[in-house]
């Protein structure tokens, strides 16, 4: 498991690709990570969790395709709160991608930008809502994957991921529906 880390190895590629995933709530709202995600996942270089895994076995199993940083959530008991931070972050090229579980969504964007502007974030990773989400505020990335554990239809939200292309000029966020 990446604790705060630079990723010595990409210099080797021009191209890092980052899976985004978050409230995963396993096994609470699933027996597992859905299949969907595996191959979703199958290329990226590095996965971030957002939080809520519930069980540990989330990270066990994404490691089995990438080196995994991930942070605790509301809903993550003593065990994990004991295994991760609140907050994390990964250098990939010279951008800076921080992730927490509830950097405070429910009260708009001024917590969030707080955050990232203390932290010199160029991405902030965030989860807690279930609810997919990109936004750019100038040169600041504010990204929610979502839920891949999300129940299906006729719920209002979909299962999805996330992915993060990143280059040494930018970074492309993309929001993926599991379906």
């Amino acid at each position: 498991m990446l604790r705060q880390e630079t990723a010595q190895k990409q210099e080797k590629g021009s191209t890092k690709i980052v899976g985004l995933i978050s409230d995963t709530h396993v096994p609470v709202r699933a027996r597992e990570i859905p299949k969907k995600v595996f191959e979703v996942f199958e290329k990226v270089d590095y996965i971030i969790h957002a939080g809520d895994l519930v069980d540990l076995s989330v990270i066990d199993a994404l490691e089995q395709i990438a080196p995994v940083l991930a942070v605790y959530g509301n809903m993550d008991g003593p065990e994990i709160r004991g295994k991760l931070p609140k907050i994390n972050s990964l250098k990939v090229f010279d951008w800076k991608i921080g992730v927490m579980h509830d950097p405070g969504t429910l009260f708009g964007m001024g917590k969030m930008r707080e955050i990232a502007k203390q932290n010199g974030f160029h991405v902030l990773v965030y989860g807690h809502t279930h609810h997919a989400n990109i936004k750019w505020e100038g040169e600041i990335l504010f990204i929610n994957p979502g839920s891949p554990t999300n129940p299906v239809p006729p719920f209002i939200t979909k299962p999805t991921v996330g992915l993060l292309t990143v280059t040494k000029e930018k970074i492309s966020p993309e929001i993926l529906v599991l379906s």
